[in-house]
């Protein structure tokens, strides 16, 4: 578990609207969603993911005396407004999607019901852990699908924006389907398997590198030596040479770092099997993502499992979500945007899920029949409803909810895009693109 941060971690606005909302007695509940308005290119759907780390937050957050006392050095705060920062408890509720459910645009991952200073301060702080979350296992679950039953190990921890960061996107990994992770706290801090090779260091501080082939596989038993350092077909030759040294089930696999990945696999499969090193493994890493997984899949390269790192932590070519915390309720009113490009869908809704279609409701609807409904309660009053559940189940989840993720349609109810209107404007947001 990491430690959740301090309620100070929240943008400067959302305390200057919660300041004034007190001293007009805006104070009436209020309805937030986080949902995501578009997907990347390429992908099918999201993973959400998040959740734990979200409640974590809402159940202990607080403003420290050093954080009042920071407050108040800045100019626009008054005494009133930090008295009242000093008991802040989050006491709403809090519906969302399970960790490891697929969604898909414009459906809440989550809502916010609380009173409305509560639900704008939080806002930063819940944003930062779903969208980030959901951003790496969404990545990673394409790049799973990509694999076509390869293993993955996710090796991202140092290109990872901070080692928060690195860690959650272990966990966030591990839940879309990849197989291990290179990161030592990840593996302590979530049970999730580690799995390491060697670096091209090792190899350089020896004056042969079948001598150091040779060390290393003497002292880790089946272990996986890095064979592109110089030339990667001598290094394979080198590997069989330490092989037939040491006895066959002293190598369990090579790992190839660069070059034309499908050819020097191709190469390299060919001279194992000549060798009679047939259990040898073939894995690859440097810098791939989904795309070049999937070319690699499609073009037949003998390769039995991809190491991905940069792509994954960081969401490669998507670096973040088009996520958005909105109001979308008031006192019971429906309120919408009408933003050019980014409008909102007002009024709290629930999504109904079949085996072929989603359809976004209203959240008084009675639903479709045989469907489930998606947004379930996990935080009342500010306390969970629900036990945490283990990486493991969050993990299986996934597995089945990505197996039909591609066969669904979405549907929005016309009620939402006609009745749901802004206040003050009756004709209702139009629908987004």
């Amino acid at each position: 578990m990491t430690t959740p941060p301090s309620a100070l971690f929240t943008d400067l606005y959302e305390l200057s609207m919660a300041q004034v909302y007190y001293e007009q007695e805006q104070t009436g509940e209020a309805v937030f969603e986080l949902s995501v308005r578009s997907l990347p290119q390429g992908w099918r759907y999201l993973l959400a993911a998040g959740l734990e780390r979200t409640l974590e937050f809402l159940e202990s957050a607080r403003f420290t005396p050093a954080d009042l006392d920071y407050l108040g050095s800045l100019t626009q705060f008054n005494p009133d407004f930090l008295d009242r920062l000093r008991g802040f408890r989050f006491r709403g509720d809090v519906w969302a999607v399970p960790e490891g459910t697929v969604a898909y645009p414009h459906e809440p991952l989550l809502q916010v019901i609380a009173p409305l200073p509560e639900g704008q301060i939080v806002e930063t702080a819940v944003m930062n852990q779903i969208a980030f979350a959901t951003l790496v296992a969404s990545k990673a679950a394409h790049t799973v699908d990509a694999a076509d039953g390869r293993p993955l190990l996710e090796f991202g921890g140092r290109r990872a924006h901070g080692t928060i960061a690195a860690l959650e996107a272990a966990r966030a990994a591990y839940i879309a389907g990849f197989a291990a992770t290179s990161s030592v706290e990840a593996g302590r801090r979530y049970a999730i398997p580690v799995v390491g090779t060697m670096a091209h260091s090792y190899v350089l501080i020896h004056d042969d590198e079948t001598e150091a082939f040779r060390r290393f596989a003497s002292r880790y038993q089946g272990t996986t030596l890095l064979v592109d350092t110089y030339d990667t077909s001598q290094g394979v030759n080198r590997v069989i040479a330490v092989a037939n040294d040491l006895g066959p089930q002293a190598v369990g696999a090579i790992r190839i770092d660069s070059g034309d990945l499908r050819a020097a696999a191709v190469d390299a499969r060919h001279r194992l099997d000549a060798a009679g090193l047939e259990h040898v493994r073939i894995v690859v890493s440097g810098g791939l993502d989904d795309q070049q997984v999937a070319a690699l899949v499609a073009a037949g390269a003998p390769i039995d499992a991809f190491a991905c790192g940069t792509a994954i932590v960081t969401g490669g070519d998507t670096s973040a979500l088009d996520a958005a915390y909105k109001l979308v309720e008031y006192e019971g009113k429906p309120v919408a945007k009408r933003s050019p490009g980014k409008p909102s869908l007002g009024g709290r809704k629930q999504v109904w899920r079949t085996a072929k279609v989603d359809r976004i409701e209203q959240f008084s609807s009675p639903g479709l029949r045989g469907a489930r409904s998606m947004l379930q309660p996990v935080l009342k009053n500010g306390k969970r409803v629900v036990e945490p559940e283990s990486l493991t189940a969050i993990r299986e989840r996934a597995a089945v909810e990505r197996a039909s993720a591609g066969a669904r349609s979405v549907e929005i109810h016309p009620s939402i895009l006609v009745e749901r209107a802004t206040r003050g404007d009756r004709r209702g947001p139009p629908r987004p693109s």
